[in-house]
């Protein structure tokens, strides 16, 4: 058993876990995944449940002492959509002055596509959910697949332009983001959330 986990390819959740001693977390994942013994969780709560214990790890390496509920509202407020610029800049700065490096640390924060990745290929795991839970599955890796290959052109094409100096712009990450619009309730929602849950939320939560 451990020749063969030694003999698969690096991947990024699993360096992760090793570099921030997070133990079994990533049978953790695969629990929370398949539903084993609880409710079932999506991809994208899984990456940030996943990239909580990271902060957290690096919080407690640096010494760092928080209230109960400061570690999540840290959280918040690195990646949340809504937070402004401000409020982004302030966390920031505490993690930096207790001698974080924050940007180090947010590379090693990881998408919900990495997540399944993960599940999917390096551990093998798979959700039992019948033939709409297998479509469902399959659907998931489609458009993970097919949006990879977006980041990849698109990076492909703007570092080229960009080294022949024909675009004007320094070092880039690229982050496709592809949206579903219910034109019923107007929600706009990630297709890999919205395929999971089953529908629309003015569907499912009615």
């Amino acid at each position: 058993m451990t020749n063969r986990q030694d003999e698969r390819p690096d991947n990024k959740v699993e360096r992760v876990v090793r570099e921030y001693d997070l133990g079994d977390l990533g049978r953790e994942l695969e629990r929370r995944w398949t539903g084993e013994g609880r409710e079932r969780q999506s991809l994208r709560d899984l990456a940030d449940f996943f990239n909580r214990r990271v902060l957290e790890s690096a919080m407690d390496e640096a010494g760092v002492v928080t209230l109960q509920g400061e570690l999540e509202n840290i959280y918040d407020l690195l990646t949340g959509d809504d937070v402004t610029e401000g409020a982004r800049t302030q966390a920031r700065n505490r993690l930096e002055r207790e001698g974080i490096d924050v940007d180090d640390l947010q590379n090693d924060f990881v998408s919900h596509y990495a997540v399944h990745t993960y599940l999917r290929d390096y551990r093998n795991a798979e959700y039992e959910g019948g033939d709409d839970g297998d479509q469902r599955e399959k659907s998931v890796e489609t458009i993970q697949r097919l949006t990879s290959r977006l980041n990849a052109v698109t990076r492909r094409n703007v570092e080229n332009l960009r080294s022949t100096e024909r675009l004007d712009i320094g070092p880039v990450d690229v982050i496709a983001d592809v949206q579903v619009v219910c034109q019923e309730c107007g929600r706009q929602e990630d297709p890999i959330d919205l395929i999971e849950r089953g529908g629309c939320r003015c569907r499912v939560d009615e």
